[in-house]
């Protein structure tokens, strides 16, 4: 076990960095982060903030020389820096577990292979692709994804009809992709999970999802959808997790089609959007269980304190000047997140508001009366 006094590691500066930062200095840890950005959100909880790139070989000696254990805030984090990292250091997630995640083609030939339902899906390396990706999918419209990189909707093209590939193949940069069955949803949900070095699992309660524009705009804890499928939800977020030889906290999203089809859409070798609720409305966060796990703590307690409901801010909110915060404020149950970041760009995430209520309905209700009352 790593005790608290020890510091702990982290590539990546971002908000998962800060929430992960905060909750490792309330427990008594040092954080030491590396990050190209000057402003990263998480330096303001770090003792310690390395300006440079996250493979850089003096950092990773740095980390290496200071801290105890290190951890990754996002999946994209170079693999073989984690690789070197874990030849002095414990590393979790391990370098094998985020790999697999930044490349959507491993990403799914895993998760078949693992169990898992997914959608269709065929691989577009070039153009000689086209007919039997097309083929293998069986259905239109289809998503033609970029298979490294993409996010909050981003890398990603509709394609209506088999003419329509050459176009989205260029218009995504003639990089390697995946073309996946676009499905009928009913509805989107997450399942939070954290694994320990020893194999013990939790997961938290089932979040039902809202994206737009391909950003996660609600979650809804716990999801409104019948009880076998969320039992089945979190068996498979364990699978995949078991599978992974995972240590860490793990983000399982899927897709409910109409149908009433359970299928995994992706995976995060990390906490997650979707789980931002748990800092307000379960015993533990997902920040401080990714601590325990980093640090071979025992992982703590998942119940649900009250149902709950997360709303994302995004920087569209700063359009006609600075949100009503105190609005916001003023309603019982309502608690403020802001991420530290200076520049509200449209579609950037700055924050993100938790309800608690009695009932998920009434808790979604709160969430979203709240972030209207920032603007109106």
């Amino acid at each position: 076990m790593i005790l608290p006094g020890a510091t702990l590691g982290l590539l990546g500066g971002g908000q998962l960095g800060r929430m992960f930062a905060a909750e490792a200095v309330r427990m008594g840890y040092r954080v030491m982060v590396v990050d190209p950005a000057g402003d990263a959100p998480a330096a303001a909880h770090a003792d310690r903030h390395l300006r440079t790139s996250w493979d850089d070989p003096e950092a990773l000696a740095a980390l290496v020389a200071s801290t105890a254990a290190i951890t990754t805030e996002f999946e994209n984090v170079p693999a073989d820096a984690l690789r070197t990292l874990a030849t002095d250091r414990p590393v979790r997630p391990s370098a094998d577990a985020v790999a697999r995640c930044q490349d959507r083609l491993v990403e799914k030939q895993f998760l078949n292979g693992a169990g898992a339902a997914t959608v269709r899906w065929a691989p577009v390396r070039g153009v000689e692709d086209f007919d039997a990706a097309w083929e293998a999918v069986g259905a239109a419209p289809a998503i033609l994804k970029t298979a490294r990189l993409g996010y909050d909707g981003k890398g990603q093209a509709t394609v209506a009809r088999r003419e329509e590939l050459p176009g989205a193949f260029d218009r995504l940069g003639r990089v390697p992709m995946i073309l996946e069955e676009r499905v009928r949803l009913a509805t989107e949900i997450s399942v939070m999970v954290a694994r320990a070095a020893d194999g013990t699992t939790v997961h938290w309660p089932v979040g039902e999802n809202t994206h737009v524009d391909g950003i996660l705009h609600t979650t809804v804890v716990p999801a409104r959808v019948p009880e076998p499928t969320a039992v089945a939800a979190a068996e498979t977020a364990v699978t995949i997790a078991t599978s992974l030889d995972y240590v860490g906290v793990l983000g399982v999203e899927c897709f409910i089609t109409v149908e009433g089809r359970l299928l995994v859409n992706e995976i995060a070798p990390r906490p997650h959007n979707s789980g931002h609720w748990t800092l307000d409305a379960s015993v533990t966060s997902q920040f401080e269980q990714q601590v325990r796990a980093l640090a071979g703590l025992p992982l703590g307690t998942t119940d649900l304190l009250r149902p709950a409901a997360m709303v994302n801010l995004l920087g569209d909110l700063w359009q006609r000047g600075t949100p009503h915060w105190e609005r916001a404020l003023a309603m019982p149950g309502v608690r403020l997140h802001l991420y530290g970041k200076a520049d509200p760009r449209p579609g950037r995430k700055m924050g993100h508001l938790t309800a608690l209520a009695a009932r998920p309905s009434d808790a979604l209700e709160l969430a979203l009366a709240a972030w209207r009352a920032l603007t109106d």
